[in-house]
C-alpha cells in the first residue's frame, strides 16, 4: 500500500501516533500532560497531544474515539470525527468526555484516540431550481422502519 509522507513534531515524550497492527486504519495518539487528569462524569476536558503537523494539501486528520476507553471506561471523543484541516498549524489536542457514572483518570501517554488520515474531495455548487426525484426522495429519520 502506498503511503505519503508528512512532517511531524513532537514537542512530548511520547511515541510518534503509530499504527497497532498492519490492517488498523487509524493511529493511536498519546496524552501529554504532566499528571494524572481525573475527569468527573459528564465532565469534558481538552487534553493536549504535543503533537504538530504539516498534512499536504488534499488530506485531513479525522479523531475519532478508542473503541476500549469507551466500553470500559465510558471515555469517547466529543465532536467526532473531529477535523484537523490541512492548513492547521497548532497542536493536536483531544476533547474527551468521561460518559460513565464514575470519575476516570487520564494519565499522562495514555492512548486517548485514534487519527486517520483521510483524501479530501472538494466540490463546487451548482445552483438549479430543483432536484431529481428517487425512490427515497426526502425520507429519513428512520422512515423505513426498525425492523
Amino acid at each position: 500500500m502506498p503511503t505519503i509522507g508528512v512532517k511531524i513534531v513532537n514537542k512530548s515524550p511520547n511515541d510518534l501516533p503509530a499504527y497497532a497492527t498492519a490492517g488498523s486504519s487509524g493511529m493511536d495518539v498519546r496524552a501529554f500532560l504532566d499528571g494524572p487528569r481525573l475527569l468527573q462524569p459528564l465532565e469534558r476536558a481538552l487534553i493536549p497531544t504535543g503533537i504538530f503537523i504539516e498534512l499536504p494539501q488534499g488530506y485531513e486528520v479525522q479523531v475519532r474515539p478508542r473503541s476500549g476507553l469507551a466500553i470500559k471506561y465510558g471515555i469517547t471523543c466529543l465532536n467526532t470525527p473531529g477535523t484537523i484541516d490541512a492548513d492547521y498549524r497548532g497542536e493536536i489536542k483531544i476533547i474527551l468526555i468521561n460518559l460513565s457514572q464514575e470519575e476516570q483518570v487520564i494519565h499522562p501517554g495514555d492512548r486517548i484516540a485514534q487519527m486517520v488520515i483521510q483524501k479530501v474531495e472538494k466540490i463546487e455548487w451548482i445552483s438549479v431550481p430543483e432536484l431529481e426525484m428517487t425512490e427515497r426522495n426526502a425520507g429519513g429519520f428512520g422512515h423505513t422502519g426498525k425492523q
